[in-house]
């Protein structure tokens, strides 16, 4: 008999110590979570982590977008995705490049953690095809 847990058995991770502050639900649904699909991606000029992403999130208006996902996947796997944004964070620039909303990502570390390439992170898209501009919930 052996001593190793076989996978179903297996401990789960302890839950996350970094947890944030809990938020009203209000303040949740101020948040304005959207389908879009990725049309253009292309490394970010000035930044080695970023990537400048294109979209089409169903407004008819190209929106850009700067992703840290850049030593994740490569720029040209990117493109036809259906992610998940969050389309009404206020626009900031970055580096020298406007970014009009952010993608969801999952991460098995925290962004601090030491860069040891063991780091994954995963974007969030959907489970089947949606169009540009569905609404998250």
């Amino acid at each position: 008999m052996s001593d190793t847990p076989s996978p179903a058995t297996a401990p789960t991770p302890a839950p996350s110590t970094d947890a944030k502050p809990l938020v009203a639900f209000e303040d949740f649904a101020r948040l304005d979570l959207r389908v879009a699909r990725i049309t253009h991606a292309e490394d970010h000029p000035k930044a080695d982590r970023l990537f400048k992403l294109q979209l089409d999130d169903g407004s008819g208006q190209p929106r850009q977008i700067c992703a840290g996902i850049k030593g994740h996947y490569a720029a040209a796997d990117l493109v036809g995705k259906s992610i998940i944004i969050v389309a009404n964070l206020a626009p900031r620039v970055i580096r020298g490049e406007e970014s009009r909303g952010m993608l969801l990502a999952a991460s098995d570390k925290p962004k601090d953690a030491a860069d040891d390439g063991s780091r994954r992170v995963v974007i969030l898209t959907t489970a089947s095809d949606m169009p540009p501009g569905s609404t998250v919930s």
